[in-house]
């Protein structure tokens, strides 16, 4: 049981090995348990899947134990984006499960939970959940799924569609078809499969939008290194903008008219700029430790209050339940605004992007020189650094103990410890070093205004963790 741990986003495991019928009921049963005991909600929970091997089935089992415990379950009836169900959990008040391991391989499958306030259970919420796990109840019957949905145990309703109402509700789709911008959407097998084509009609071109659970062997991550094909597409066809979307649809990666990617981290920024300067909203900038100082210049120049969380989408989304949010993201790909919900929502956040495009009658391209050229350029890399136990803990030890005085020739003026450690150069460049709690990976990030400066930091940072001298301390 104590190998059930949840990380920044949910638990995961790989499929027949640790992810078991058996060990979902343990989760399931500490969630209903947790759901009673803090009087999180009296309307029960809703369930949806994305289209990973046996998701549905899973699904099922989940709803099932719920059910067993006297809990009473709203199931979507379809494959359906996460962000539906984050949706559905502040609209009905009720608590949100999603069966999915978004990004990650096609072996995985996962468990995540929604707060009814629709974002990500709190840190609080999950070490409370999870202390449950030792009151398991082996004994407990559970009756078929067919047999509880006679009783009206368990209800089946359309997430998915009550989801793409609220979108029409809050872009202007009819702007985006009044100009008939060409869109690829690339779902990558994932729970957006047709979503955006649904909502928009012929001017969306989509890209690995059929049910495939296995992916093509492809962990469905939409970073750019997996989205090569995206991107010729884009380039063969002459779209305006390329969408793509992780597994589970809470994250997002965009392509503009040229093929080029565009990072998170400037997409946080268009966001901040179009909610800020065209729409006139006012709120605070949250940013993840790892997301570009862009931000903290916008925040200057227009009057917004910038604060940073650890790594996490989890952290944004308690800030903007707490507070008054205008923006919030990380550098991986999840972002969200006001006047939506407090989640990451890749498909949600395409749209305003697109929308904003025709609002402005500005390329992709475009608006990014717009960010540019008022903010100087900023470039990010981050290298996933494959290494051992011991020499990332060496590494995380010489880092905490202030020993990197430089970095590619560069002196370090400042440090910072939010998560991880953070090293800020005297050219107003960073490098953050951070290790995986999971595995024996370093994540090193960095930022330049030179996009060789910005992969040359990281790659000497790389060469460090080598050193006899880091690893004898």
């Amino acid at each position: 049981m104590a190998d059930i741990k949840f990380g920044t986003d949910g638990w995961r495991a790989v499929i027949a090995k640790d992810y078991t019928y058996d060990n979902l009921s343990i989760v399931t049963q500490a969630t209903a348990r947790w759901i009673r005991k803090d009087s999180v909600t009296n309307n029960g929970v809703i369930i949806g899947y994305d289209g990973r091997f046996g998701g549905r089935d899973f699904a099922r089992h989940v709803a099932s134990v719920f059910a067993a415990m006297d809990i009473s379950v709203r199931m979507a009836d379809r494959i359906t984006p996460t962000p539906a169900i984050s949706w559905a959990a502040l609209e009905y008040d009720a608590v949100g499960i999603v069966i999915t391991a978004s990004h990650n391989p096609p072996n995985y499958n996962g468990f995540k939970i929604k707060a009814p306030f629709g974002g990500p259970a709190t840190p609080a919420q999950i070490d409370s959940m999870e202390k449950e796990y030792g009151n398991f109840d082996n004994t407990l019957k559970v009756e078929s799924y067919d047999t509880y949905l006679k009783h009206g145990m368990i209800r089946e309703i359309p997430l998915r569609s009550q989801y793409m109402d609220v979108i029409r509700e809050r872009i202007d789709l009819d702007a985006i078809k009044s100009k008939g911008v060409k869109i690829a959407h690339d779902a990558m097998f994932g729970a957006g499969q047709h979503v955006i084509k649904e909502l928009l009609g012929d001017q969306v071109h989509e890209l690995r939008s059929d049910f495939n659970p296995g992916f093509h062997g492809q962990a469905p991550e939409p970073i750019e290194k997996n989205l090569q094909n995206l991107s010729k597409y884009i380039k063969d066809n002459r779209m305006a903008i390329g969408i793509a979307n992780d597994g589970d649809a809470d994250r997002v990666g965009l392509y503009d008219e040229t093929g080029a990617f565009v990072n998170s981290h400037l997409v946080l920024a268009l966001l901040t700029k179009y909610m800020s300067q065209d729409k006139k909203e006012k709120g605070s900038i949250i940013k993840t430790f790892s997301t570009t100082d862009l931000l903290d210049k916008q925040g200057d120049k227009y009057g917004l209050d910038l604060q940073i969380t650890p790594i996490g989408f989890k952290y944004i989304a308690e800030k903007i339940v707490n507070g008054d949010v205008l923006v919030g993201g990380e550098e991986s790909g999840g972002l969200a605004v006001k006047g939506h919900i407090p989640e990451r929502d890749g498909i949600f956040i395409g749209l305003l992007i697109t929308e904003m495009m025709v609002k402005k009658g500005k390329s992709l391209s475009e608006l990014v020189q717009e960010l540019f050229d008022e903010f100087g350029t900023h470039y990010q890399y981050r290298d996933d650094l494959h290494t051992s136990d011991e020499k990332k803990n060496a590494m995380m030890k010489w880092c905490e103990n202030e020993k990197v005085d430089e970095i590619a020739g560069k002196k370090v003026t400042k440090r910072g410890f939010t998560d991880g450690v953070k090293h800020w150069l005297e050219d107003g460049s960073w490098l953050l070093v951070r290790p995986s709690g999971t595995e024996p990976v370093l994540r090193i990030y960095s930022e330049s205004d030179n996009e060789k400066e910005a992969e040359k930091l990281v790659n000497a940072t790389a060469d460090l963790v080598n050193d006899p001298k880091i690893l004898k301390g």
